[in-house]
Formats: structure tokens, sequence, C-alpha cells
């Protein structure tokens, strides 16, 4: 959080501020709020034996705020905080109400190296390169018939305030809706990328800011990856050309925790290509993966998990 403070600062010349007028002394104010009032990036130590990072949290709604405000206090994108609270009103949740926050993690089943992201579950993983750490990120997605692509990539380029270049499908698009977009858009506060974007070999997507913090979570985008404002911030500073992405779909996450086998479900994307992946002969070949030797499982209670896709890990055995 110190760091995050310090960098927003620096980069705001807080310290060339002559703080003249009380309008200056109430941006800053505005912006320690909400620094402080933002959860820093959920960053673990990887699990020496295991699979499972994090705990879970529980908070009480304060009056008029969303479970979408809720979420982005502790780095949780809306969808995770609406699957962890189904009975809840996303919307308008009654003030003095317990929440659960889903900050616990099965790690995909991918390599723990570079970035993973897993569609499924709308998130990213960064394994940190120097140190046994993990941080993990909610992200917004391709909406549908703009999906974000399965692939293994790298990161090629970063760059800091990047102009838009929308591409003539997009242009088209708005174009029909009555909207014309110029051919770029320059970077600055108003920008679709935000303040910072990571390029990939994977033609025109981007894993990148946003100007609209309300596209974290869900599927909105023409297929690139968005993170909040103050998440692209850190990853773009801790993620070095030559990273390696992975791109999956992993709605079943199995994993061990404290000697015992864990389930954590999501709903599955709807495209065609996603069909049967929330099967329960899919359940039954990621549990065999992870079980070894003579371990038994409570397949009943396996599948109540994987059938409620609560979106934290339930214990199956």
């Amino acid at each position: 959080m110190a760091w995050l403070i310090k960098k927003m600062v620096m980069e705001m010349k807080i310290k060339n501020l002559k703080f003249k007028n009380l309008g200056s002394l109430k941006a800053l104010a505005g912006l320690l709020y909400f620094v402080s009032q933002t959860v820093a990036s959920l960053t673990f130590a990887l699990p020496e034996n295991g699979d499972v990072v994090g705990e879970i949290q529980m908070t009480t709604v304060r009056r008029g705020e969303s479970l979408s405000e809720i979420g982005r206090r502790y780095d949780v994108g809306i969808y995770e905080m609406i699957e962890a609270n189904p009975m809840v009103d996303p919307w308008v949740p009654a003030a003095g109400s317990v929440v659960l926050i889903p900050t616990q993690f099965i790690l995909p089943s991918a390599p723990r190296q570079g970035i993973v992201l897993n569609l499924a579950e709308m998130r990213l993983y960064h394994y940190d390169p120097n140190k046994p750490t993990v941080t993990t990120y909610p992200v917004g997605i391709g909406k549908k018939g703009w999906s974000t692509p399965l692939a293994t990539t790298t990161v090629i380029g970063k760059k800091k305030d990047p102009a838009w270049v929308p591409p003539e499908s997009i242009r088209r698009e708005h174009r029909a809706k009555g909207d014309i977009l110029p051919a770029v858009v320059p970077g600055g506060p108003g920008n679709p990328m935000g303040r910072y974007a990571l390029y990939l070999a994977l033609g025109e997507y981007r894993i990148h800011g946003t100007h609209k913090p309300g596209g974290i979570g869900v599927r909105g985008s023409h297929g690139c990856v968005r993170l909040f404002p103050e998440d692209i911030q850190s990853l773009y500073y801790t993620v070095p050309i030559g990273t390696t992405v992975r791109i999956i779909h992993e709605p079943y996450k199995i994993g061990w925790h404290k000697n015992h086998l864990y389930i954590e479900s999501h709903q599955p994307l709807t495209e065609g290509r996603y069909a049967g992946s929330d099967s329960l002969d899919s359940l039954k070949r990621a549990i065999e993966r992870a079980i070894t030797g003579t371990h038994t499982v409570n397949w009943t209670s396996a599948q109540m998990a994987a059938k409620a896709q609560k979106g934290y890990p339930m214990r199956i055995d």
C-alpha cells in the first residue's frame, strides 16, 4: 500500500505542489482516501505443499454501496462477488448485512510461471520471476462475439499512456450505432486503454487499464483484458518484457490444502467451444488428475460444490 501511494504521489508530482489553495489540499486528500479504501494487490507466498492461497473474508455493507464497490476495496470483480453472494442484491445490498469476500483461490493447473489468465473465473495470476510469490487480479474480458482467445503468448512491449487505434471492425460497430470513433484516441484520462498497457504477441489483443472500472469482472471488452487502474499500474511495473502469458478456460479448479482436497467452481463461458466444460465427466477428470494414491473423494459433496459455482474453494473429501 505504501508503495502504491508513493508511486501515485510521484506521478502527480505532489512534491512540486505549493498547496496555495484549498483545492490542492482537497485533491490530495481525495487521492489518499481512495488509496486507503482500496486493498493492496492480493499477493501471496506460493504454498510449499498444496495449491490454495489466501483466506475468505467477511465484511459489513456500508449504506449506499454496491457489491461492485465492496469488491473493488478487496480487489475482487463484480461477478466474483455475485457468485459468492447469490442471495444478495448486487446493486442495492442491505446496509449492515454481512457479505463474503472470495479472496481465497486454488491456483490454476497451468505452470506456475509468468502470467496465467483463467477466463472462466475472470482472474489473472502473475508469478514473480524473482521470488516465490503470486499476485492475482480481477479482470474484464471479451464479450460474446468478441471473445478473448485461448493462447500461449508473450509480452512483447509495454507503454505508459498508450494511444488507442480502434481497429476497423470496432469502428464499424460504433458507426452502426451512430458513434463515429476517431482514427486515433490519444493517451490520457479518457482513453479506453487507461494509463498502462502490456502488448502481446497475439495480434491486437492487449492487457491494459480502463477509464471505466465498472467493466472489471464482466465480459465487456472487444477481446482485450482490462484491469482496475491501480492493478494495471502494479502489474506494469513488475512484469518484464518476454514474460509468458497463458490464457486458459478452467471452470473447475481442483487443489490440495492442508492435506484435504478442494474444488473451486465457476460458470463456464457460453461460447460453443466451452460446452461440456462443466459436465460431470469434466469434473471427474479434473478430480482424478489431482488425486494421488488411494485418496477418497466424497463425490456427492464434489457434485454439489461444482453445481453451486460459488467461486471459492470448497472441501470435497
